[in-house]
């Protein structure tokens, strides 16, 4: 067993298999449907069905300090080292939770290390570099070099994202309504990215879903990528054999050894709407 505890937040959309397989621990963000809250584990067709039917967006809400403090003390072992990597700050205050729980945990003596850090993503962006960091955690990598490691990725890496349907966004007051509608009659669909900072940002509005699909995986090109160790990964809300197709299009150019698929959580599909495809690499 791994004397380094890697923990994430629910937002990493990395599927349950891997989860358990590497030992990472998953600190959840809820979702509410106005004061109900939604199961942990609930099927997403019936949340995006559900999400359909309501006027406005469900909310999320990032785990208290005092969460991230009660699973800091259940998992870790006395002395064992923690990391802690979190859905970008620019999106919810996850972050910023798990540092005062870190101070908490340091006040009451413990004795081990422990490192929060700011992925500056979301969904599979966010899970990649947890993946990354529970690997070389369970090769037996020092503490401090998979610190350094993943702090790196999180400036190399990139996270793009394509919505399908803009309703999310306007419902979200993130796009005008007025403007959405004639976005949606001219069939213009957006494609985003994370930028330096962490925030979502439009990259290009693009006319369709193929030609932004297209735009996803050329934007994939223009870094410089070692084939053998780093990771590509997809998620999708909902839309299995779409994302499928970008994968495939993505490996006949990109042959990366390691890949991780997975459908969109709750979280991250409150924002993305149903239809949306997220890379992350």
């Amino acid at each position: 067993m791994t004397t380094i505890k890697i923990i994430t937040d629910s937002s990493c959309d990395l599927p349950k298999l891997i989860v358990d397989e590497l030992g990472i621990t998953i600190v959840p963000l809820s979702v509410h449907f106005g004061e109900e809250c939604m199961p942990p584990h609930m099927e997403l067709c019936e949340f995006y069905a559900r999400m359909k039917t309501e006027s406005v967006l469900p909310k999320t809400s990032s785990p208290s300090p005092l969460h991230f403090l009660t699973d800091f003390q259940k998992k870790a072992e006395v002395n064992q080292d923690i990391l802690v990597i979190c859905l970008s700050s620019a999106l919810s205050s996850t972050y910023n939770h798990a540092l005062m729980a870190k101070e908490m945990l340091m006040e009451e003596g413990y004795q081990g290390r422990i490192e929060v850090i700011d992925s500056k993503t979301a969904s599979l962006g966010l899970g990649v570099l947890a993946y990354k960091a529970a690997k070389m955690a369970e090769n037996q990598v020092p503490f401090e070099q998979i610190v350094e490691t993943v702090r790196c990725s999180v400036t190399s890496s990139g996270t793009l994202f394509f919505l399908d349907t803009l309703e999310n966004v306007i419902k979200g007051g993130r796009l005008d309504r007025v403007r959405g509608a004639v976005a949606s009659v001219l069939n213009i669909k957006l494609v985003m990215k994370a930028s330096e900072e962490g925030s979502i940002e439009v990259m290009d509005k693009i006319r369709g879903t193929q030609q932004a699909l297209k735009r996803m995986i050329a934007k994939v090109g223009e870094a410089v990528h070692d084939y053998d160790k780093d990771v590509i990964a997809v998620a999708h809300s909902n839309c299995e054999e779409r994302a499928r197709e970008v994968l495939d299009q993505l490996l006949q150019k990109h042959p990366f050894r390691n890949v991780l698929f997975a459908n969109m959580g709750t979280v991250i599909g409150t924002y993305a709407g149903e239809g949306g495809v997220l890379i992350a690499y």
